[in-house]
């Protein structure tokens, strides 16, 4: 086990490097339109997809929390695009918060995910006490934190992520290039359509 940071004071997340849960099975497609960098969602998807509300998502962006990594926005009338990478740490966010983590330790976790490369992210599992963050690099680590009383909960990203993906898989997205609409496979919408079409 071994820090992030040069010290740790009292209450500040202690990392651990590494994983302990096996990646998601991802299709190539799948992985290269996630982790995408020409493929951004826009607000509202990201809520959906994060399960918190705009005003949060707003909240959020103006104080650098998570901020969107393909668009922020330019003044009115632009919209801020996401990534599959925000939309995770988004979902994260709110399941830390609900946890009662604080701001501060949340804003520590977030700059240490935003730092790891895309795929690291599946690979990844939280543990919280509810004051300190960690990072888990092997089951072994899992078992060693709560054998030390710490850890009550613990967040799998590998498991966030394929929430994630399976939510955006069903809403639109947008492409950065020619701001062309990539509509979802909401199998409700399709319902929607026959019913519309037999009427």
């Amino acid at each position: 086990m071994r820090s992030t940071g040069d010290s740790r004071a009292a209450g500040d997340p202690y990392p651990l490097h590494g994983s302990s849960i096996r990646p998601p099975a991802r299709s190539a497609s799948a992985a290269r339109d996630a982790g995408s960098e020409s493929i951004g969602y826009r607000g509202p998807t990201a809520c959906a997809a994060a399960g918190i509300t705009y005003r949060q998502l707003d909240y959020w962006a103006r104080t650098g929390l998570v901020e969107p990594s393909v668009r922020p926005a330019y003044g009115s009338g632009t919209q801020r695009l996401y990534s599959f990478r925000d939309v995770v740490v988004l979902k994260i966010v709110k399941r830390l918060l609900d946890a009662g983590v604080s701001l501060q330790n949340i804003r520590t976790a977030v700059k240490h995910l935003s730092s790891r490369e895309l795929g690291d992210l599946a690979h990844t599992t939280l543990m919280s006490d509810g004051a300190t963050v960690y990072e888990c690099s092997s089951p072994d680590e899992v078992v060693d934190l709560l054998q030390g009383g710490q850890g009550v909960f613990g967040i799998a990203v590998g498991a966030v992520w394929r929430d994630v993906e399976a939510v955006l898989s069903q809403l639109h997205a947008e492409r950065v290039d020619t701001g062309e609409t990539l509509v979802g496979n909401n199998p409700a919408d399709e319902l929607a359509r026959r019913r519309n079409r037999a009427g």
